[in-house]
């Protein structure tokens, strides 16, 4: 199928586009008054076109710091994506062995996966799109927006986002870590990192091994990355090398087959200031997917499949006055697939945006934004948003937010074909419009409070269906999915070293046309999902966290989930231990495959400044 047609239910808006705009630039003259105060809170850079503090986002925008003392209790950041339960974390194994991430009922394809604000989504399927070659080391902090994001970001931001952040080092540093635990896991791990005055370096490798938990499911994660960052006349530059190696066992992942898959990723990219608001960046990235069918019988059944991506981008912003920025740029995108399942193929698509963010009589602000994506061969996505806050008093807020995402079929959607699975060439893009609300109450930082509710009214999704359960899983376009759901969280600040958080996200699908035929991932959503997770400082330098999460999805019992981690802190040296699943819970996130019971990791940390 053609690129062309492959986008052909993405009819541009014209009307709405440039009702939009007129808007964005009519509403300036109101928009011109006083700044609001400087604030001294996190900033964010994702979900909005300029870094804001996060109190100031109009969006559902979640940041989590990667900091010496989370990566004390845990070196998996996907761990600490568990802590908010409107995203469902469904692995396949432990330590991030293809993990699919969904945001508020959303499948894994839905949610867009950035390192540094480049896309990482496979082109070959979305079950690879959290294979960051990063070791965990290398990253310093993970932001999360919730719901629509292809007016930002581009194709399959339906869900949301995942924006994975790495930052320069402060000092000069070597770290070295190992780590033992049961199933055979053995864990090393080392960085090392170097200040001059203008330029830093930061060198870093991971190893994870493990015999399996049960029959053919041993993994091994191995990764190298390089990050430099250098600052000259021209600006600043960040240079990301990253190579990562996973063979794993995949026994009931693909249907009930002992299978076996290993894939490799070679990730290379610049991102270059040019002045103040100027910034232009370049991207590669290259995925190798082996995968055999049945693990002792390769001649059977194996796929080689090869994907390519090329991104460019150059963004700019102006000052319009001093509380209106203008943000626009273009970016442009090559995808291509060498496979002997999927055929070869290439995709080549452009896009262009313009939003307008503004502050009002220091309580008001609003966005307004779009992207046009065009394809090769004419086709278009056209994706715009709006977003407002407003402050009741100097503690409550308001906002709210709507806009329209789309994503395409990947390869395998389209073009796959397995003694369990067919895709279909036929299938259309999906999309998407999304609507959120939400109060916000801060008691000065001690105490947080936000509640909140949001629908996605979903066109032309993608997912298999099969009318029996022995039936073959075939891709087709569901149409008119609606998804309603409310979430909640208080996070106190208990004392200056201890802190707990409370959520709940319930959450409810609608489709009428689906009688008698069974989904793959639609109706995998979870339904009802709670968590209460305390971290703190103890006496004599002891580190911890702990985590109870109760979740139940659409037709499925609930089950409940234990976790604790301790660390402490004496020198240079930090021991430390794991505990998963304590209560033992049989439970499996993706329907078919097994999680592992009770779980312990202990390791020790060296580090010291050079």
């Amino acid at each position: 199928m053609s690129t062309a047609e492959a986008a052909s239910a993405g009819a541009v808006h014209y009307r709405l586009r440039n009702l939009t705009l007129l808007f964005a630039f009519g509403a300036l003259g109101w928009a011109q008054n006083p700044a609001a105060p400087e604030r001294t809170d996190t900033v964010v850079v994702t979900g909005v076109y300029e870094p804001a503090p996060l109190d100031d986002a109009d969006r559902a925008v979640r940041a989590i710091e990667l900091d010496d003392a989370a990566k004390a209790l845990s070196n998996v950041f996907l761990d600490y994506l568990r802590l908010d339960p409107s995203l469902d974390v469904q692995a396949r194994a432990p330590n991030g062995v293809q993990t699919d991430v969904s945001i508020r009922g959303g499948d894994f394809g839905q949610t867009l996966v950035l390192l540094n604000g480049v896309r990482m989504n496979d082109s070959q399927t979305g079950h690879f799109n959290f294979d960051i070659p990063l070791p965990p080391d290398a990253f310093a902090r993970v932001e999360v927006l919730k719901g629509a994001g292809s007016a930002i970001y581009g194709a399959d931001a339906l869900g949301g986002v995942v924006n994975v952040l790495t930052r320069a080092p402060e000092s000069s540093e070597l770290r070295l870590r190992t780590s033992v635990g049961n199933f055979g896991v053995n864990q090393q791990s080392a960085s090392l990192s170097a200040v001059w005055k203008h330029i830093t370096e930061e060198l870093s490798f991971s190893r994870d091994f493990s015999t399996g938990f049960e029959f053919d499911r041993d993994y091994r994660n191995l990764s190298f990355s390089s990050l430099t960052h250098l600052q000259s006349s021209l600006g600043t530059t960040d240079l990301v090398l990253a190579l990562n190696d996973r063979p794993y066992g995949a026994n009931q992942f693909y249907g009930d087959f002992p299978s076996w898959e290993r894939t490799k990723e070679w990730f290379a990219a610049l991102r270059q200031s040019l002045g103040k608001n100027t910034e232009a960046s370049f991207a590669y990235r290259r995925h190798t997917d082996l995968f055999v069918l049945f693990r002792d019988q390769p001649q059977i059944y194996t796929n080689h499949h090869y994907t390519e991506n090329y991104e460019a981008a150059l963004r700019r912003h102006d000052s319009l006055a001093s509380n209106v920025t203008l943000s626009y740029g273009g970016e442009a995108y090559r995808d291509a697939i060498d496979s002997n399942n999927l055929g070869h193929r290439q995709r080549n698509r452009g896009s262009a945006y313009v939003a307008l963010e503004a502050r009002a009589l220091r309580r008001y602000s609003f966005t307004l934004g779009a992207r046009e994506e065009i394809f090769h061969g004419g086709a278009r996505q056209f994706n715009p948003t709006a977003s407002a806050g407003m402050w009741l008093t100097s503690r409550w807020k308001l906002r709210a937010s709507a806009g329209r995402a789309f994503r395409l079929p990947s390869y395998t959607d389209l073009y796959y074909a397995d003694p369990a699975n067919v895709g279909s060439p036929f299938l259309k893009p999906e999309t998407a419009w999304s609507y959120d609300g939400a109060i916000e109450w801060n008691a000065g930082g001690r105490v947080r409070f936000e509640a909140g509710v949001f629908n996605r009214r979903l066109r032309n999704g993608i997912d298999y269906v099969r009318s029996s359960p022995t039936g073959i899983w075939t891709a087709e376009n569901i149409d008119r999915l609606n998804f309603t759901g409310m979430e909640a969280t208080v996070a106190i600040r208990a004392a200056k070293t201890q802190s707990i958080e409370i959520g709940y996200t319930g959450l409810k699908g609608a489709q009428d046309s689906l009688t008698g035929l069974q989904t793959k991932y639609t109706f995998n959503y979870p339904s009802n999902n709670a968590s209460v997770s305390w971290q703190g400082s103890l006496p004599h330098g002891f580190l911890a966290r702990s985590r109870i999460g109760v979740l139940q999805r659409v037709g499925r019992d609930s089950y409940a989930l234990w976790d604790v981690y301790v660390a402490e802190r004496h020198g240079r040296w930090t021991p430390f231990a794991q505990f998963t699943n304590l209560t033992d819970t049989v439970y499996q996130e993706i329907v078919g495959v097994d999680m592992p019971g009770r779980a312990a990791v202990v390791g020790l940390e060296w580090r010291a400044h050079l």
